[in-house]
């Protein structure tokens, strides 16, 4: 191992590297193909190198999923209100969709990895404060499970490509905000409503 090689262990260079390799065969191929021998090799360090750092296969998902809760807490601090925060969840899965896929697979988790549960509380703090703008909401709690679940479920179709037929053409991001009228209003409207909307505009 050169000193370079050396120095960037030293200094996260080569964990970071395995997470990216392992980013990559999950976004592909699922977490079920993930070994760390082969992670080894594709990140171009010793096949011992990811056990050093994650011990197992279940050490490196759960630290996957503990990355993927922080960013997900910081892209719902940077919306202003909630339907906002759910389009950023959006966006989030759509931007990690391996992150996505490992983090709500508990079986594949350390659950009581005490870096998870902080990233994940952070995550959740965020959801409710969403929640916490809303006015007339009798409980709060059904709320933010109600507005968990659109997102959530939206997110999951969209990477599944179980709504390309809806989509067509039209944006993602914009086609949850109509959705999200479903959970605010009740009212979602039809096609119909909205020609006779622009046409009286």
């Amino acid at each position: 191992m050169t000193s370079t090689s050396r120095s960037s262990y030293h200094h996260g260079g080569l964990r970071q590297a395995v997470l990216d390799a392992a980013l990559d065969v999950i976004a592909a191929e699922g977490p079920g193909a993930l070994s760390l021998r082969d992670l080894a090799r594709r990140a171009g360090v010793s096949h011992a190198a990811p056990a050093h750092h994650f011990k197992d296969r279940t050490g490196l998902l759960t630290a996957l999923a503990t990355e993927g809760y922080g960013l997900l807490a910081e892209a719902l601090a940077a919306a202003p209100e909630l339907r906002e925060r759910g389009v950023r969840y959006v966006r989030f899965a759509v931007e990690h969709p391996a992150h996505f896929q490992v983090m709500f697979q508990p079986e594949l988790l350390r659950a009581d990895d005490p870096d998870l549960l902080a990233a994940k509380e952070r995550a959740s703090a965020e959801l409710r404060a969403g929640v916490a703008g809303l006015t007339d909401v009798p409980d709060a709690r059904t709320a933010g499970i109600a507005a968990w679940s659109l997102a959530h479920g939206f997110a999951t179709l969209l990477l599944t490509q179980n709504v390309r037929g809806a989509l067509g053409d039209r944006d993602p991001e914009e086609y949850f905000r109509e959705l999200t009228g479903l959970l605010f209003t009740g009212q979602l409207p039809s096609e119909g409503q909205e020609e006779k909307t622009e046409r009286r505009e």
